[in-house]
């Protein structure tokens, strides 16, 4: 038995090998063949998309092709496309020596991520029990991005640390959690989540915390050096905030239903991002003795309001409710970064590489508490008998439920997504921790160098980075006073 357990050490520990010259072409060559197939084999075009419309519009007396949902849903999805490929890509540059895998990477995860979503949200939601397809539209793409989403924001937890082939296994199990927990919430709880505060944001954050704890490095700091930022990758880094920043509305409104509540989700969601904005600001001064700012903040705790109003974002919160939820977001995340952070790295040996706990985690979860208070508090009065049944979808077999029970669903959808992405993520942390997967080494995370062929001058310089100055970043937490500055100059050796 004590052999067993040692050769088992043994295997997990054993030295790493990063060459992915044969795993990741294989895994990229078969899966892209196996989407081809089930393609085929599942996916047609919807009625809005197909040549057909033509008798589709003389069958519905539809006069003008700008009915089509093509012309409503396009604009958002635009916006949310961005967002996917560059607000996330871009917002994970900041360290000093991983901008290729940040984009790059995270251009991987999206393509495929959104080809296995079509799929499987397809075989949840709009399989059509007749023909056995599944047809899709511009709203399916939409929704594709959206699971998508959930994938990226785990990849924050375990940036710099995982291998693409990891990055590609933790997309396929996600994708496939996802599509589950979505049709949990969404259809057998009847919970309203259009911009997905608990669906996307809390799934994938706790589903992306998770694997990174069954992944902890009890010897990360051997790359201690590659953890910092530099001036020039924070300001690539602060891009995707601004794309983030600015789309956030469009994220929050794409799919919700045409109309007042599409309109309302947008004012909502622009105002919580504003007051976000000036409260993350006013924390992070008060966090320094010298009053300056953390760019940390700046590029992570004023985009936590979009995250929290999206369960609520299309409810009647009001002008001032969605400034209040932006108010006391800012507060909250950036004192998460200062303080939690710190706190999840020592204690619960979950390294969180881009703070997700702080920005989607934790905000996806007040998120979830307001839509379920906000849903609980809606009357009559407020939103009118016809409103009610509209933004709660009180329809078919939930017609009679009422906005206490719907409250409480809004709830249990929450919870729903915490488990599915603790249990989710432990499961597939521990594939991840098979030695087949190509990571790399402690002293060997952070750096481009790993998987990728750099430039000719960064070769050249790859032993000597200058002295930086370090702020208290992401991976880097100084337990510090209040009254403590955290800047230090930190000289590493030529």
């Amino acid at each position: 038995m004590g052999n067993c357990i040692q050769g088992c050490k043994d295997y997990f520990s054993r030295q790493k090998n990063t060459n992915i010259r044969l795993t990741l072409p294989v895994v990229c060559f078969v899966w892209q063949i196996a989407m081809i197939i089930l393609f085929g084999v599942f996916i047609r075009y919807d009625e809005e998309s197909d040549t057909h419309w033509v008798e589709t519009k003389a069958h519905d007396n539809i006069t003008s092709d700008i009915e089509n949902d093509f012309y409503f849903r396009y604009p958002s999805f635009q916006d949310v496309h961005v967002m996917i490929f560059v607000g996330f890509g871009f917002l994970m540059t900041f360290l000093k020596r991983y901008s290729f895998g940040a984009v790059g990477f995270n251009f991987l995860v999206a393509s495929f991520g959104l080809q296995w979503a079509l799929l499987m949200q397809g075989w949840f939601h709009s399989l059509d029990p007749q023909t056995g397809k599944i047809f899709i539209g511009v709203e399916s793409l939409i929704n594709a991005d959206f699971c998508v989403a959930g994938c990226l924001i785990a990849y924050g937890a375990v940036l710099g640390k995982v291998s693409p082939v990891q990055l590609l296994v933790m997309t396929l199990f996600g994708v496939t959690l996802f599509a589950v927990e979505e049709y949990i919430i969404l259809n057998l709880l009847h919970a309203r989540d259009a911009g997905g505060s608990m669906v996307i944001h809390t799934f994938g954050g706790y589903y992306g915390l998770t694997i990174s704890w069954v992944l902890y490095r009890p010897n990360l700091n051997q790359s201690k050096r590659m953890q910092g930022s530099v001036y020039h990758s924070d300001i690539f880094a602060m891009i995707g905030t601004l794309f983030l920043w600015m789309f956030w509305p469009s994220f929050n409104s794409a799919i919700t239903d045409h109309g007042d509540g599409q309109h309302r989700a947008a004012i909502n969601t622009y105002l919580c991002l504003a007051s976000t904005v000036l409260t993350t600001v006013a924390i992070s001064s008060l966090s320094q003795k010298t009053g300056k700012l953390d760019m940390v903040h700046i590029q992570n705790s004023t985009l936590a309001g979009g995250v929290a109003l999206g369960t609520a974002a299309e409810f009647m919160i009001s002008p001032y409710g969605a400034l209040i939820v932006g108010f006391f977001c800012g507060i909250i995340s950036t004192m998460g970064y200062i303080f939690i952070s710190p706190f999840l790295e020592k204690t619960l040996k979950i390294q969180d590489t881009c703070g997700i706990h702080n920005l989607h985690a934790m905000p996806g979860v007040i998120g979830g508490i307001v839509g379920a208070i906000t849903a609980a508090a809606a009357s009559e009065s407020v939103y009118g008998k016809q409103g009610l049944i509209n933004t709660f979808d009180f329809t078919g077999d939930f017609k009679d439920r009422t906005v206490l029970t719907q409250g409480g669903y809004q709830a249990a959808g929450m919870c729903v997504s915490i488990v599915f992405g603790v249990v989710g993520g432990a499961i597939v942390g521990s594939i991840l921790r098979l030695p087949i997967w190509g990571d790399p080494a402690d002293e060997n995370c952070f750096d481009d160098e790993v998987y990728w062929e750099l430039p000719d001058e960064e070769e050249e310089h790859q032993e000597s980075i200058p002295p930086i100055l370090e702020y208290n970043n992401h991976m880097i937490h100084k337990q510090q006073d209040l009254s403590e500055s955290n800047f230090s100059v930190e000289h590493c050796e030529s």
